[in-house]
């Protein structure tokens, strides 16, 4: 049996896998993110700690015994500063962190041949820059600190003992040479770094230490399990789907991420697009981010007081467009592909003939319209798409796909499985040993996309406002 671990922005998930894939055993626990300042994401990784004990113990139950590796995934881009023995110095500084925008200026006076290797955009919230802010703002911590890790490598140190890192969590710092598969050391230097914060590097699939007695007792496991390295979130994501070199996914959570994965690592020219690492040997992705899908929804249904069924009723009641009202989702400012943090949202061009029903439809062809200009991006890039799979707690309701498909313009092909990040985990577990399980996607009937023009001059003027308010 394999066991995974995935540590998400606001719970950590653990299932347990049979040699056939299926899952046997399940647990999770929510924590918090902290915002001690406007504009700021930290979490507390003994909260980490303490959901792992008990999301492991709930998934594992009476069979440690069975258990024969653990494998590890996480959010991406985040610092955890630690002491050796993986006691953290301050709050983990999270994706979502917007404090170090203004360190990104050391990043544009860099030489273009550093800046180039770097094959990504410029954000606030990598490790980099979140670094550069740290060293400026608290010194004695960023003095004091071995290892400045991603949150499933802060996790791995606390299970093992071992530092490490792998390359899809390293390929999303902006400290990591993508096209030459390591870190950017040269970078590192000339931004004034401490190189040696930065872990080793392993493979995603390798086995990067053994889980300590000390571990095992509290999370009720044998001690001495091999624990792999495992992978960043989205790569882990998409080991435990199957998606393969020359396909592409549409997922939508509280964001929303396109990934089109290459066997080429090309750069991403294209404005507010990533390239990153997979977990796979010589595998890369190219993603355009979102940062307000569902979480943008969420919000306008609770404001609107509607359930989400009657959110949804309410679209299917009102006409393509929504008579003229448009509503811009950047509630956090938004990634992929305006990289600006300070844009914002809300309904506009309203009036008094426009009534609750109106305010819920422009909502969910707002969201669409700002994937769409996500996925125009990622097509920029080269990247060939004529259909997308569609995953993500999102994705569920039938008129939402629709829309998708036809503001998208693409045919959609549902995918029916959950928790793939932590069965892409549990898998890197099985590969570090030689070993593999099955993968079993279920899909749903396809959604072909349907020709709107209504939707299209919404879009258009969805596009004008945002340059007008945002650009």
């Amino acid at each position: 049996m394999w066991l995974g671990i995935d540590i998400g922005t606001l719970s950590l998930k653990a299932q347990l896998f049979g040699e056939d894939g299926d899952v046997l055993g399940e647990g999770r626990a929510a924590y918090e993110v902290q915002a001690p300042h406007e504009g700021w994401s930290e979490s507390d990784p003994a909260a980490w700690w303490d959901a792992a004990v008990t999301a492991v113990r709930n998934a594992v139950g009476k069979r440690a015994r069975e258990v024969r590796g653990v494998g590890l995934s996480g959010q991406m881009h985040g610092v955890v500063l630690t002491r050796e023995d993986a006691e953290p110095l301050r709050p983990a500084v999270l994706w979502s962190d917007g404090r170090s925008a203004a360190q990104l200026g050391a990043y544009r006076s860099l030489p273009q041949t550093q800046r180039d290797a770097l094959a990504n955009p410029l954000v606030a919230g990598m490790a980099g820059p979140t670094l550069l802010w740290l060293r400026e703002h608290e010194p004695e911590a960023y003095k004091e600190a071995r290892w400045a890790l991603q949150p499933k490598d802060w996790l791995r140190l606390r299970l093992t003992g071992e530092a490490a890192s792998e390359p899809s969590d390293a390929s999303g710092t902006l400290l990591y040479d993508v096209t030459g598969d390591r870190w950017a050391t040269e970078l590192v230097e000339t931004l004034g770094l401490r190189s040696e914060l930065l872990p080793p590097l392993k493979r995603s699939a390798e086995v990067a230490g053994t889980l300590s007695p000390e571990a095992a007792e509290a999370l009720e496991l044998e001690p001495y399990l091999p624990v792999a390295t495992g992978a960043a979130d989205t790569a882990a994501a998409i080991l435990g789907s199957g998606l393969s070199v020359g396909k592409a996914q549409l997922t939508v959570g509280s964001g929303a991420q396109l990934v089109f994965v290459t066997g080429e690592p090309e750069g991403a020219p294209v404005r507010g697009v990533h390239l990153f690492r997979t977990a796979q040997e010589d595998e890369w992705y190219k993603m355009a981010a979102l940062q307000n899908a569902g979480l943008a929804l969420e919000w306008a249904r609770t404001l609107l007081g509607l359930s989400w069924a009657e959110m949804y009723d309410a679209f299917g009641r009102t006409p393509p467009g929504a008579d003229g009202l448009t509503f811009l989702p950047h509630l956090t400012g938004e990634r992929t592909p305006h990289l600006n943090p300070d844009a914002r949202g809300g309904w506009l061009f309203a009036s008094r003939r426009h009534g609750k029903a109106h305010f819920a439809r422009a909502a969910l062809e707002g969201v669409a319209f700002s994937i769409k200009d996500g996925f125009a991006a990622l097509r920029e890039t080269g990247a060939d798409i004529e259909q997308l799979r569609l995953a993500g707690g999102g994705t569920a309701e039938a008129q939402w796909r629709q829309l998708l498909a036809d503001v998208l313009g693409v045919r959609l092909v549902p995918v029916t499985f959950p928790d793939a990040s932590v069965r892409g985990a549990a898998r890197l577990a099985a590969l570090s040993q030689g070993q593999d399980f099955p993968l079993e996607v279920g899909y749903d009937a396809r959604v072909e996309p349907k020709e709107q023009p209504e939707l299209g001059e919404a879009y258009s003027q969805f596009r004008e406002l945002y340059r007008r308010v945002s650009g």
